[in-house]
């Protein structure tokens, strides 16, 4: 696969110094943290080895990947790793897809309390799914669901919403048969939308009341309760976006969608166009106007404040499994679909942890470009950044 031309990385070496010198006192640890990640990925500060190939004795010098979750250029492994776990898992059943969104007003609550208001986000939207499925008037069943954080819309702003894949039917109540839904639907998004707004709103409210939350700037008036109370009364009568897509055809298209979105970043070096007299230019998709593609010019400054907005509080899991997938029981609850659907069990075991979210990464099978044979590593060399432990050991994780 060849390099893109421009990378975020490239962005960041060019005019990260700068923009740290101006956000002095605005930037987070973890943010810096992220920076230089990227900054050192596959360069000579992180180390690497040398590796020759055993037919044709071509040699070559690799560098080591920084492992950041954040990072453009490594999160393809850490996505190979974990569909691996989930192809196991994938049950013989259409699969639907389910987007809960917070509202914009809610979003900028979220900037300032990310692990707190994330976390509810998870939380509603999962309970949400698991109460209506459970209902006997929509579907009457146990489900297992996973969810996948996104916080970015297409052009780089504060946009949270969680994907949900859920499998179509359940287990019954009494644990003695499969529920499937009806086809081509999975349950009303109307219904969906407003059970999730109650149940976000009252974790807010608890959040809020228990003293859990913070205000900075502009939102610093909402530390009076009558305030907090009138910002979020709009709130309680709007029509909060759930989005029910049309099922997977099958299995494939599951897994094609989850390598597209588990382990994405807020923008792909793909799409970026151009870096040139301190502007960043790149291409987005306006879903406003149906998905029109576009182009949008940032200074390099705003462009590197937008990426950053997106880093996550340290040890947050941006993929979590819930219902019938959560992780203590997921194995056995697999077994007992498999059953009631008469599937023979997976022969690969499915994976409990949630290690897909900080995946070990083990190494990639290099082959020679020039003859396709084996490449064999001979020597292996550290960087300035390897006494830091910054990607020299390849089962390190990254959890920024």
């Amino acid at each position: 696969m060849s390099r893109p031309k421009l990378e975020v990385a490239d962005i960041f070496r060019r005019h990260g110094e700068a923009w740290r010198r101006d956000s002095v006192g605005h930037v987070s640890c973890a943010q810096l943290r992220v920076m230089s990640a990227i900054e050192a990925c596959r360069t000579a500060a992180l180390g690497g080895h040398v590796e020759r190939c055993e037919d044709c004795a071509h040699t070559r010098i690799a560098y080591n990947s920084c492992r950041n979750r954040h990072c453009p250029k490594c999160q393809w492994a850490a996505a190979a790793q974990w569909l691996a776990a989930r192809e196991a898992e994938l049950l013989p059943v259409p699969y639907y897809h389910v987007v809960f969104t917070l509202p914009a007003q809610i979003g900028a609550i979220a900037y300032h309390n990310k692990a707190k208001v994330y976390g509810l986000l998870f939380t509603a939207a999962a309970e949400t799914l698991i109460t209506i499925a459970a209902d006997p008037k929509h579907l009457g069943a146990r489900i297992g669901l996973t969810a996948v954080l996104h916080t970015w819309g297409q052009n780089l702003d504060h946009h949270p919403h969680v994907h949900c894949i859920v499998p179509g039917g359940g287990i019954s109540p009494d644990g003695k048969r499969w529920v499937g839904c009806r086809s081509g639907f999975f349950l009303p998004v109307r219904v969906l939308s407003r059970l999730f707004r109650r149940l976000f709103l009252q974790g807010l409210v608890a959040a809020f009341k228990a003293g859990e939350l913070q205000f900075f700037s502009d939102l610093g008036g909402l530390k009076d309760p009558d305030a907090f109370a009138a910002y979020l009364a709009p709130l309680l009568k709007s029509e909060w976006v759930v989005f029910a897509k049309r099922p997977f055809a099958g299995p494939e298209q599951v897994l094609a969608y989850l390598a597209r979105y588990t382990h994405r970043v807020a923008i792909a070096n793909s799409r970026l166009i151009s870096l040139s007299d301190g502007k960043v230019c790149f291409r987005w998709k306006d879903y406003r106007q149906d998905g029109k593609g576009k182009a949008m010019t940032l200074q390099a400054g705003e462009f590197i404040r937008r990426f950053l907005m997106h880093t996550l509080p340290d040890g947050f899991h941006r993929i979590r499994h819930y219902g019938l997938f959560a992780n203590g029981h997921r194995a056995d609850m697999l077994n007992l679909c498999r059953t009631l659907l008469d599937t023979p069990s997976s022969s690969t075991a499915p994976n409990n942890s949630d290690a897909g979210d900080r995946p070990d990464i083990t190494q990639d099978l290099h082959l020679c470009p020039c003859c396709g044979g084996r490449m064999k590593i001979i020597e292996t060399f550290d960087g300035p950044y390897a006494s830091r432990g910054e990607a020299t050991d390849p089962k390190r994780v990254d959890s920024s």
